[in-house]
């Protein structure tokens, strides 16, 4: 959700990924006739030694760990992952989140030697027969991260001994923890008389390292670290073969939500290098005899579902929630062929040979800590995509973030959402839906903030539609909870919580389902028209994206496809919650701090309503198309949107919301109302009226005519925030202030001191005719103002009118002098 997610948040949304599906032949990796094995295999294991058969056969005698390398496994990529298994208290992380992430692979050199490299390029040749294969080979040179002696070889299966007790003992970038994660924690040198191996496992595809590491540090965030200048922790590294022939891949679309590899592709046919992206995904593949079957699209278990196991950490009570969530998505998979593909499962805890550290098994991991966040990450092969595993990360204080967001949002159509501590069932139903959430991030979906704006606001409101349908198009949209609908249209929970929907479905079908049309490129044709088609069917499919661009359709946390009607219907719910806010949280002994954490999240969601509204001024709606469809990718929000967003500013924040600090948060709360809602005033003063707004509003009206003309947009704000002094004195204290502030923004629009002193040049946006455009507001301004001094008005009032006219008159000269 965060981290995401809810931030998360989330550390995995970068397009990332590394290329080569084969390591390049080395010259140095020759045989000399004057290499020689060392000994022989009985001297190295003189006695008894502990034997463990897997992926390496792996040895123990004498305090040093070996590993039986087969001549098979040469060359072979190895996906290692480390994860913290235990760590002090205060360290940031917690048992099971990752450490660490590499690829590498093993290459023998002459007859003693086997080098550790590291795969790091991202760029690949597209056929291994073109004379340009080479030389993207010659310029992707992967590093050697270590050295192995040869200690012999087993004379039966003429497997290569090596010893790795240094190699998993000593301070290691690939195969501990990494130099990122040690500058984060602040660790030092590794302490290497402290430092120890307590256990290898061997299994058929992946080898499990266990240790103990000790780090010098001086953090003093680290109680461990202050009283004794050392950290210990306990790491488990994973050692997972991927496949030898990666899965297909399939071409990433930006108008489908998947995190994605990114490669740089050397074609011989093609005059430019392309850059590819490849989508992450789970292998889904029909059992060989359902293979006719799955082509005749009949439905069939996939080959391989997937599975996530419930960290036995993990309350009783809340398990069968999140196993719920992992199987919602059931139905999304069975729009791509797939029954029973993927499933939530208890931890088999007296299972002895499976471990929650092991990177073949994907867990939901339950941390002990007071962060309102969950996450849901995935480790992935990075020549295909393929996801491995994933490790969703739980934390126990994310009840905490939707006990709130519910209280605030669904308090008033909900009765059950009016207290601090909610009954089981209604958190339960709220863990399920993030559960739901986090893993569609495991499976490969991005965010798709855009979902949301697809349901008419008036179907909000309609129990019989919203109950059927849901609030919103994509569970993976930050559309949190039905804050629109209204106590008297009755919706039940259904109309109210997130769930699994149209989108998820979609794009779920389009990553998943198997098409069987040749290779990427021909497939990517055959994808792009089912995409060209099926948005023309069905407009609610549409990827909206992460919500970090201008596109004001694409929002976090906001509902509806008109934002400043639904959030309208918002306010008059939180007007409701911010009447009902003391006898909701009143629990016995409580020093009003209850009631002070809930009254600052009625305030962030109000700020919320205000920034999705803020967000439509000279914004662009940016919908990506194929040449095949029609229509522009950017297009200019209407002037009659920006109207409706600056009057709902002006209604909303230029009016102040007295009612959002009623008696009891100065009484009881010590807030200071007029400090909070001024700086509102101040932040949306700024937002609204400065150089940058104008000089794109002018740009925008000269390719448009029918574009927001600057005169006219300065007119309709000067209408909202000059108008009729309020009577009430409280109001009208609020409406001096914003007008000095609206004189202020203007004034630094038509005047620069270090421009007019020649202390700086103009940038673009000061070389453009806002600045003209301002000055001949300013002068109309003034003019008005001198008209309503002749008119009777209060003592403080006039007061405040005849320093706005003086301070406008020095703007005037001064800028008139520039």
């Amino acid at each position: 959700m965060m981290k995401s997610a809810i931030a998360l948040l989330f550390s995995a949304t970068t397009l990332t990924g590394y290329a080569q599906t084969a390591p390049p032949v080395r010259a140095d990796s020759v045989k000399t006739p004057a290499q020689t094995l060392p000994v022989s295999y009985d001297k190295v294991f003189s006695k008894p030694a502990l034997s463990r058969a897997g992926l390496f056969t792996v040895r123990q005698l004498d305090n040093k760990w070996y590993f039986e390398i087969p001549d098979s496994l040469m060359n072979r990529y190895i996906l290692v992952v480390t994860r913290y298994k235990s760590v002090p208290a205060g360290f940031g992380s917690f048992g099971g989140e990752e450490a660490n992430r590499q690829t590498i692979y093993f290459e023998k050199n002459g007859e003693n030697k086997i080098f550790l490299r590291a795969l790091v390029n991202v760029q690949e040749g597209k056929d291994s027969t073109q004379a340009l294969y080479k030389a993207v080979q010659t310029s992707s040179v992967n590093p050697i991260a270590a050295v192995l002696d040869i200690k012999t070889t087993n004379p039966s299966t003429k497997n290569y001994v090596v010893d790795v007790t240094d190699l998993f003992k000593k301070d290691n970038p690939l195969l501990g923890i990494s130099t990122q994660q040690k500058g984060d924690k602040k660790l030092g040198g590794l302490a290497e008389d402290r430092t120890y191996i307590t256990d290898i496992r061997t299994y058929p595809i992946n080898v499990e390292i266990t240790s103990v590491r000790t780090y010098n540090s001086v953090n003093p965030a680290l109680s461990a670290a202050a009283s004794t200048g050392v950290v210990t922790l306990e790491t488990n590294t994973s050692m997972v073969v991927l496949p030898k022939v990666p899965m297909q891949r399939r071409l990433f679309d930006e108008r489908v939500g998947y995190f994605a590899n990114r490669f740089l592709v050397f074609d011989e046919d093609k005059q430019v290098a392309e850059k590819k992206s490849y989508i992450q995904r789970f292998r889904l593949e029909p059992k060989p005899e359902d293979l006719e079957k799955y082509k005749r699209g009949e439905m069939v278990e996939p080959a391989n579902p997937i599975v996530f196991y419930i960290d036995p950490a993990t309350p009783k009570k809340w398990r069968p929630y999140l196993i719920a969530g992992v199987n919602d998505w059931q139905k999304a998979f069975e729009k791509a062929g797939f029954k029973n593909a993927i499933t939530g499962k208890e931890w088999p805890e007296q299972d002895s040979t499976m471990s929650l550290e092991d990177a073949r098994f994907s867990v939901i991991r339950y941390y002990a800590s007071e962060t309102p966040n969950a996450y849901g990450p995935r480790i992935w092969d990075p020549r295909s995509g393929e996801i491995i595993e994933s490790h969703v990360g739980w934390f126990h204080n994310v009840m905490k973030l939707v006990h709130h967001w519910y209280m605030v949002q669904a308090g008033a159509l909900d009765a059950r959402a009016r207290k601090m501590q909610f009954d089981d069932e209604l958190m339960g139903d709220l863990i399920r839906f993030v559960s739901s959430h986090e893993v569609g991030h495991t499976i490969g979906l991005r965010h798709n903030m855009g979902a949301s704006s697809a349901t008419p606001v008036e179907k909000l409101r309609d129990k019989k539609w919203v109950e059927a349908n849901g609030h919103t198009a994509s569970i993976m949209d930050y559309a949190r909870f039905n804050y629109v609908a209204q106590p008297e249209d009755n919706i039940g929970k259904d109309g109210i919580y997130p769930r699994i929907g149209d989108y998820d479905k979609w794009a779920i079908l389009w990553g998943y389902k198997q098409f069987y049309k040749g290779d990427e490129n021909e497939e990517s044709l055959f994808l792009n028209k089912l995409i060209v088609d099926s948005l023309a069917a069905n407009p609610r499919l549409w990827f909206g994206g992460e919500g970090s661009d201008e596109d004001p359709r694409s929002q976090k946390e906001d509902l509806g496809d008109d934002v400043m009607k639904a959030n309208d219907y918002g306010i008059k719910n939180l007007q409701r919650v911010v009447a009902a806010l003391p006898a909701w949280t009143k629990t016995e002994g409580d020093l009003y701090g209850n009631l002070k954490e809930m009254h600052t999240a009625v305030v962030r969601q109000y700020s919320l309503y205000m920034r999705h509204v803020a967000k439509y001024v000279n914004a662009r709606n940016i919908t990506f198309k194929s040449v095949e469809e029609k229509g522009s990718v950017y297009q200019f929000i209407p002037k009659e949107k920006m109207k409706s967003s600056m009057q709902f500013i002006a209604k909303h924040i230029y009016n102040p919301p007295l009612w959002l600090y009623p008696a009891y948060t100065k009484e009881l709360l010590g807030i200071k109302p007029a400090s909070e809602m001024m700086e509102q005033q101040n932040y949306y003063m700024q937002m609204y009226l400065n150089i940058g707004i104008l000089a794109n509003m002018q740009q925008n009206s000269l390719d448009d005519p029918k574009a927001y003309k600057v005169p006219e947009y300065l007119e309709d704000l000067k209408a909202e925030i000059w108008n009729e002094m309020p009577a009430d004195e409280k109001a009208a204290y609020f409406r001096r202030s914003i007008q000095r502030n609206y004189l202020e923004r203007l004034g630094q629009i038509v005047y620069n001191k270090d421009v007019a002193e020649g202390a700086k040049s103009m940038n673009d946006q000061q070389k453009t005719d806002a600045r003209i455009y301002a000055l001949a507001h300013l002068k109309k301004l003034r003019d008005t103002i001198s008209l309503r001094l002749q008119q009777p008005m209060s003592a403080l009032n006039r007061m405040h009118f005849t320093d706005m006219k003086n301070e406008m008159d020095k703007l005037i000269r001064k800028s008139s002098n520039q």
